[in-house]
């Protein structure tokens, strides 16, 4: 059986590590950490590699800790960031902590006995701690040349305007002390993250090494961009969340559907649990046949699958498939708000439909979604013209409050793939 080291190494997952991580990995079943900084209360795709990096340590039988920031998020780390964090108070980091917890849990499996993973708020030890106490036990460690040699801090140092606070830069001693807590506390000596966090980690790994005389090690995962450039998980329409309320499920279909033939095998890599010969053959697909988009279908599956399960991927593909006709049944009002946000749309009073309502024919044309009168009476004759993607052929149809769903919405459609909005006004 092969390391989670060279299961890393094919999904190209595996940026760096400190020395003696392949030998630590295949030899012995650890314990090993990743941070999340509660900066919103919800984790985002841009957090998925890091959570499956650690989900893939589980399924090799090493025992994973994922660390809610909940002390660390109210200084804010300044890897990555060309400018200061906002800070946020604890009333904030706490509520986000709370919410995070339950993503986590969709990752990582904390019932199995042998193995069973858990999730920290650093907040438990490092509040308590004293300025005094931390300064003597964990300052001393580092050297000032030390930690200005970082790029996290050397970075912010280059640029002209700004610099950094002396809160932020005391962050890669709080995360150094969480690795110390941890390897006290909870035997763990591996540390895992995104590539822009190298300079904490091995910092933690220092600390270790300096204040016990032990070894820990250190493990970083590529920063993922796209094709283009753009970073995973951010699009025209802001950030792509893991929670549902800020996310829908069709949106975070859509968003894995949209990748690019030239990203898609890549993802599929880093973010399923597919096999080297499962992917290997949507590769093939994607080089003979890219228009039919199967890669995308199966990557957008697995990942809605994963986030939302296997309800909220069904309904997700009942609403991707609306708009090429399928049936509007079964999607309420916010489904139908969600997958036309896109479309033309116009108001119509709740008045107008009640009793036998107002005339289709008044409603089309009126919408402009036909030019005129005339021109939707002929396509209703040739079935052009649909209600709800239900096809209407009588002239004489009328709309009712028992068309619109939700009592909010009427789908209008002429032909295959021009959609009108109908909004009800109360």
């Amino acid at each position: 059986m092969t390391s989670v080291l060279d299961e890393f190494k094919w999904r190209g997952l595996l940026y760096d590590h400190t020395e003696g991580v392949a030998e630590v990995l295949a030899e012995q079943k650890i314990t090993a950490y990743i941070g999340f900084d509660p900066t919103s209360d919800s984790l985002q795709v841009g957090n998925l590699l890091a959570l499956m990096g650690l989900a893939r340590m589980q399924r090799f039988g090493h025992t994973p800790i994922a660390v809610a920031g909940g002390g660390t998020g109210m200084i804010g780390d300044p890897s990555g960031k060309s400018q200061e964090r906002q800070l946020l108070s604890m009333d904030q980091v706490a509520a986000n902590v709370a919410e995070i917890q339950p993503q986590l849990a969709r990752f990582l499996d904390f019932d199995v006995k042998s193995n069973p993973a858990k999730v920290l708020n650093n907040a438990e030890w490092l509040k308590p701690i004293s300025m005094m106490e931390f300064l003597r036990d964990v300052g001393k460690h580092f050297t000032i040349n030390y930690m200005m040699a970082k790029d996290s801090v050397k970075s912010r140092l280059d640029r002209e305007e700004g610099g950094i606070s002396y809160t932020e830069f005391s962050y890669m001693l709080l995360q150094s002390y969480d690795f110390l807590h941890l390897f006290d506390h909870h035997n763990c000596v591996l540390q895992s993250g995104g590539s822009d966090q190298w300079g904490n980690i091995t910092a933690g790994v220092e600390l270790i090494r300096r204040a016990r005389g032990k070894r820990a090690y250190g493990l970083v995962y590529p920063l993922i961009t796209n094709a283009d450039g753009a970073k995973l998980g951010k699009t025209e329409r802001g950030t792509i969340w893991l929670d549902p309320e800020r996310t829908s499920p069709y949106r975070f279909y859509q968003y894995w559907f949209n990748q690019d033939d030239a990203d898609v095998i890549n993802l599929l890599k880093y973010f399923t649990w597919m096999t080297q010969d499962e992917i290997a053959e949507l590769e093939h697909k994607v080089a003979t046949r890219p228009e039919r988009r199967e890669a995308q279908r199966t990557l957008a599956q697995e990942m809605t699958r994963l986030v939302h399960g296997e309800t909220s991927l069904e309904k997700a593909e009942q609403a991707s498939h609306v708009l090429f006709g399928g049936e509007i049944a079964g999607l309420d009002a916010a489904d139908i708000a969600d997958i036309f946000s896109d479309v033309p749309s116009s108001e119509l009073p709740k008045s107008a439909l009640e009793g036998e309502g107002c005339s289709l024919v008044d409603v089309a044309a009126e919408s402009g979604l036909v030019r005129s009168k005339g021109q939707t009476r002929r396509l209703l004759k040739s079935g052009g013209i649909y209600v709800n993607n239900v096809r209407v052929q009588d002239k004489g149809a009328h709309l009712t409050l028992e068309d619109a769903i939700d009592g909010q919405f009427i789908v209008l459609r002429k032909g295959k793939k021009s959609y009108h909005l109908v909004k009800i006004q109360s």
